[in-house]
């Protein structure tokens, strides 16, 4: 072998040798670049564990895996803390140690359910349950359960919050919806639910159904007089009282300020009568408040089922047209709703919605009654009356329409329109030729509550060009007791000239004190003592002593009411000044003032 040979072999072994050096470098570090991302996916599989570990153990919700036979297969720290149970007791007991002993019978149907047929109605949604914990009690949750299926088994995932300070929140969120804060019973919108729910399930059986509206007589006055938190304690032991008296199926509520409602199932008329006899009676006794004994008293309205109303709207409508009848009739009472009461609440709010009309289309006109100088016998003054002539129901009268008007307070309108109309009239009579004499004019406590009544009597006497001197503005007691104001109105009223009156002296809460405070020119004594001063020895001794009062204080009185010719002599036997009645004319429109009136003649006195 000569010496190229024997290069060319010895070269081409180490090319051989370092190819396959090369192809194990190659080969190794395949291997061991392998090994590294199986080292890497290796470590990156145990960072995700520990992650979902610690994800998994560290929610407050609790996460709990159960197989088909109700195993429990995984139960977190969040689990532990809501259900009481540890993660060694969790662990392969069945599901059933946290479902309350009361839900097991549906929960093993609905569990059984699911695996006959694979539905469930709650898979992959937020259902609102209640738990069990290790100690037996109750707690509301909300549990998200989702499930998936193997070759082998079915396993049930479930996160489960514990909804307790949700549910506690709702609670008193709902309390302020559907609670009277103040004495925790039903509020109105609570009630309307229990009444139709109650409607609903007496449709199907022939079971009656009362309802007791129940107001408090004459509370604004207490309120008024000893505070609002005085008239809170009454309103929380009135609300104590009624419940005392329900029986389990009953339902107390306190729908507004003042007023009550005690809703009764299975109650026809009779017991209802019974039921309204022992409220009446929970108030005889008086209201104990620190120092102070009150008594309060109540007025009731009663409706039944079905007989007064089928529905929600018309039982509570019948209920308050009958609590309104009881109250006039002298309140403290009750009364059952009737169709005549209903055809009068009709009647009512027709009047209240036609009177404002009737101003517009001139239905309302001014009838004037003569006033007598006792002594002379001759017309002194004349009062303002007014009257409507209602377009399809005639003649109403004005005991019918006023206290609707005062009620709705369209007495205002009305009144304004009465002294525009008064003052005109009186000065068309002075233009005419007649003997100057005032014309009075009843102010109503709407009127006078007005900030502007000195400018409306004011333009009313200018648009008239009637001197004030003519005027005679009426009040009653109360209206002037009533408003911190009517001294500084009345001083007003009086600088301008007009003359003031007290009507129906002695029947409001009459004070000497009054008298003094309050610049007016004439007492009118009312009718209900004249009515029987012939008889009753009382109410003649009450008008002597007005009259003689009146005297004294050098004020005019005049009595209103005389329709007999006795009455009239017993007055001028006492130097009463003035009287009005049918004795001597009954209102009268303007042009019969007119005829009747002549400076040189004397009133006849038995028209």
């Amino acid at each position: 072998m000569d010496i190229f040979s024997t290069t060319f072999t010895f070269s081409f072994t180490l090319l051989a040798i370092l190819f396959l050096a090369l192809l194990l470098g190659i080969a190794l570090f395949f291997i061991y670049y392998r090994y590294c991302q199986k080292l890497k996916l290796s470590i990156r599989s145990a960072e995700s564990e520990q992650k979902f570990q610690s994800v998994f153990d560290s929610t407050s919700d609790a996460v709990v895996v159960a197989n088909q036979q109700g195993t429990i297969l995984q139960w977190n720290s969040g689990a532990e803390i809501i259900f009481n149970y540890s993660k060694g007791e969790a662990l392969g007991a069945n599901i059933e140690i946290i479902v309350p002993d009361s839900l097991l019978k549906d929960h093993r149907t609905r569990f059984q359910h699911y695996l006959e047929t694979g539905v469930s109605d709650s898979n992959g949604k937020r259902v609102e349950l209640v738990g069990r914990r290790k100690d037996a009690s109750e707690l509301p949750i909300e549990v998200s359960l989702s499930t998936w299926r193997t070759e082998k088994d079915i396993y049930f995932s479930s996160i489960i919050r514990d909804i307790s300070e949700r549910k506690e929140t709702e609670k008193k969120v709902n309390h302020l919806v559907y609670r009277d804060t103040l004495t925790g019973l039903p509020n109105r919108r609570l009630f309307n639910d229990q009444l139709f729910l109650t409607l609903e399930q007496l449709r199907e059986s022939d079971q009656q159904l009362s309802l007791l509206s129940i107001d408090l007589d004459h509370f604004k006055l207490i309120n008024d007089t000893y505070g609002h938190c005085t008239g809170d304690q009454i309103l929380v032991e009135v609300a104590n009282r009624l419940q005392s008296i329900a029986q389990t199926e009953d339902i107390v509520s306190r729908i507004s300020a003042d007023e009550y409602v005690l809703l009764l199932p299975n109650t026809d008329a009779i017991n209802a009568t019974i039921h309204a006899k022992k409220v009446l009676e929970l108030f005889e006794q008086p209201f104990q408040l620190q120092q102070e004994k009150l008594f309060v008293t109540p007025s009731i309205g009663i409706s039944v089922y079905p007989s007064d109303g089928v529905d929600l709207d018309s039982l509570t409508k019948n209920a308050d047209i009958a609590l309104y009848e009881a109250k006039n009739k002298g309140k403290n009472n009750y009364q059952f709703f009737t169709e005549e009461m209903n055809q009068l609440i009709l009647r009512k709010s027709k009047l209240a919605t036609d009177m404002r009309k009737g101003l517009e289309h001139n239905e309302f006109f001014v009838h004037y009654q003569p006033q007598m100088d006792i002594s002379t016998e001759k017309i002194v003054g004349v009062e303002a009356l007014v009257r409507w002539v209602h377009p399809e129901l005639g003649p109403v009268s004005p005991a019918e329409f006023i206290p609707i008007a005062e009620d709705t307070g369209s007495i205002v309108f009305i009144g304004e329109f009465v002294l525009r109309q008064a003052c005109l009239q009186n000065k068309a009579w002075q233009t005419a030729g007649l003997p100057h004499f005032r014309v009075a004019v009843n102010i109503s406590s709407h009127q006078f509550s007005q900030c502007n009544l000195t400018e409306t009597v004011c333009a009313a006497l200018s648009a008239a060009e009637l001197d004030a001197k003519y005027l005679e503005l009426e009040l009653t007691e109360s209206i002037i007791q009533s408003s911190p104001l009517a001294v500084t109105t009345m001083q007003k009223l009086k600088l301008m000239g007009i003359h003031l009156s007290i009507d129906d002296f002695g029947t409001g809460y009459s004070s000497l004190r009054y008298l003094k405070l309050f610049p007016v020119n004439t007492l009118k004594i009312d009718q209900c003592f004249i009515r029987n001063v012939i008889n009753d020895p009382k109410d003649a001794a009450l008008v002597d002593t007005i009259v003689k009062m009146a005297e004294n204080l050098e004020l005019n009185v005049i009595a209103e009411g005389v329709e007999t010719a006795e009455q009239f002599q017993f007055l001028k036997q006492k130097n009463c000044n003035q009287a009005q009645g049918y004795y001597f004319n009954r209102p009268l429109p303007p042009e019969e003032i007119e005829r009747l009136y002549h400076p040189t003649s004397h009133l006849q006195t038995h028209a």
